[in-house]
């Protein structure tokens, strides 16, 4: 009898947008506490070109091992399809979405019409809206959560011995977003908003009316005044771009703050100490109860997931040439008919 199969989008060597190929290949079948998932919609993330490239920034001792062939793709939204043995919680027909594995596995196979996944790494759809939206949630959701509300694991981050610990946010509470417009940034100014915090976004000029719409209480346009200069006294940064550049951000809080760098870059232990702050981040990690948090905020209209485009599976490349060109606002989605 032949292999059921599926369209599916595999890498067979590291590089660009153009090693993204579209292929036939079997459907997985679930392993005893997984689930098999109808994919409607992926949402794409950093680590998914950061894959694709084979990840050459990052050290040889945080790299992850990556088995080629490969199907990328961490977060879904989809139908459970089936279910494996030791299987509780949900059951064919359920609206579910996911971050798949992570950060264990950065190559979870969301890329396709079909993928498996731990029971666990599931929370229910958010009923208020598509797939397309729902995609657009769990990494950059999750990402905003565990910096910002509850890290929810013990895990160190793989960039530095200190614990993360969020800060509690309040109406007397002063919160700079840094790339609010991105992914993670337009979640973290709703979640700090929905906290009560005064929210300072910072994006380029075009994404000020999306952001004001979004509850930031102040907007930078970068391209025109450096944040560093305009901020003063700030309780918390939540530098969703990160990197080496970050360290800027140190003189726009006051002591006792605390700046928090999505993707990590180069500080000194002694400034910090010597200007009263703290410089920690965590790594996400898939978690099915904050997830489903997550969903129930979009539900009660507390939370929006933004769309930037979206594309269908056949077209990851394209996909992955508009993330290269930078200033997205929201998600960029992939659609599986």
């Amino acid at each position: 009898m032949p292999t059921p199969t599926m369209n599916a989008i595999r890498l067979h060597d590291f590089g660009g947008p153009e090693v993204l190929r579209h292929e036939r290949v079997p459907i997985p079948e679930p392993a005893p506490g997984e689930v098999l998932v109808r994919v409607h919609a992926a949402g794409l993330n950093p680590p998914d070109w950061y894959v694709r490239d084979g990840m050459p920034g990052i050290p040889a001792e945080f790299r992850p091992p990556f088995d080629l062939p490969l199907i990328p793709g961490t977060d879904i939204s989809g139908v459970v399809e089936a279910t494996g043995a030791d299987v509780h919680d949900v059951a064919p027909g359920d609206e579910v979405i996911g971050m798949l594995r992570f950060p264990v596995l950065m190559q979870s196979g969301g890329y396709a019409e079909y993928v498996t996944a731990p029971a666990s790494d599931l929370a229910p759809k958010p009923a208020s809206v598509d797939h397309v939206h729902a995609a657009g949630l769990p990494m950059s959701g999750l990402t905003a959560w565990q910096y910002l509300i509850e890290v929810g694991h013990d895990h160190p981050s793989p960039f530095q011995e200190a614990a993360h610990r969020p800060v509690r946010l309040g109406s007397d509470t002063t919160a700079v977003v840094n790339g609010a417009a991105g992914g993670v940034g337009h979640l973290a100014l709703q979640l700090a908003k929905a906290k009560g915090a005064h929210v300072i976004a910072v994006a380029s000029g075009a994404h000020e009316t999306f952001l004001r719409e979004l509850g930031a209480d102040e907007f930078i346009d970068y391209t025109r005044q450096r944040p560093e200069d305009a901020v003063r006294g700030a309780d918390l940064v939540l530098d969703a771009v990160g990197g080496p550049t970050s360290r800027r951000f140190l003189r726009t809080l006051k002591r006792g703050g605390a700046l928090f760098p999505v993707y990590f870059g180069e500080f000194d232990d002694e400034e910090n100490a010597e200007l009263g702050v703290t410089v920690t981040g965590t790594q996400v990690r898939a978690n099915g109860t904050q997830l489903a948090e997550l969903s129930r905020l979009v539900d009660a209209g507390a939370l929006r997931v933004a769309v930037d485009s979206t594309y269908p599976l056949a077209d990851a490349r394209a996909a992955h040439e508009r993330a290269a060109r930078g200033h997205i606002q929201g998600k960029i989605v992939l659609t599986v008919a």
